[in-house]
């Protein structure tokens, strides 16, 4: 039985000083850091997602010069600018794959993204016999929401490290992690010192 670990969307722009900041992005791109010291042997796949926007048009209605900060959201994450790199307290040297989203079209789930070779996580999954998720990242009430949901809906076992994630909004956090352990999903801290 193999595990995987999902790294959702720890970018620039979603960490402090960012085009959409959640507060708490950069230390959990440094937690995330420290669980993979000592953790990523565990994991058969260990995938990390980035949104990876177009510079040209609104990417699907994605982007809004008056965002609804629902469904649509200011310029974020466009391919090859700095706020779509990995945050930089984001060791991702033990990364086996690295996944885009977006690209054109609004996408929350890291389950949308492929590789850079059109590969899909489902098949990244079904490859390696991965039967459990762990899920990390950001934002906790949107696309780690998603990415979890898509996992269960996939069959996985899924755990959300809940102190190697941040939220937008802590209603929105609490709604969305109430949802995934009312969908099936285990909620637990890391193990790593200091986490809740």
């Amino acid at each position: 039985m193999s595990k995987a670990l999902f790294i959702v969307d720890v970018q620039n722009d979603f960490t402090e000083g960012g085009a959409l900041a959640v507060e708490g992005g950069d230390a959990v791109a440094q937690r995330i850091s420290e669980f993979l010291v000592t953790h990523s042997e565990e994991y058969a796949v260990i995938v990390a997602s980035r949104d990876w926007h177009h510079a040209e048009g609104d990417n699907g209605g994605h982007f809004h010069p008056e965002p609804d900060f629902v469904d649509t959201w200011p310029v974020h994450c466009v391919s090859g600018t700095e706020g779509a790199e990995y945050d930089p307290g984001l060791d991702t040297s033990a990364v086996t794959h690295h996944v885009k989203k977006g690209q054109g079209k609004p996408a929350y789930s890291l389950f949308e993204g492929t590789t850079d070779d059109g590969v899909t996580v489902a098949h990244l999954l079904e490859e390696h016999g991965v039967v459990d998720v762990d899920i990390t990242g950001i934002a906790t009430d949107y696309c780690v929401r998603a990415s979890a949901l898509d996992a269960i809906e996939h069959g996985r076992h899924v755990r959300v490290l809940t102190d190697l994630i941040a939220g937008v909004a802590a209603e929105s956090s609490d709604a969305a992690l109430a949802e995934l352990a009312h969908a099936g999903a285990e909620l637990r801290p890391s193990g790593l010192e200091g986490g809740d």
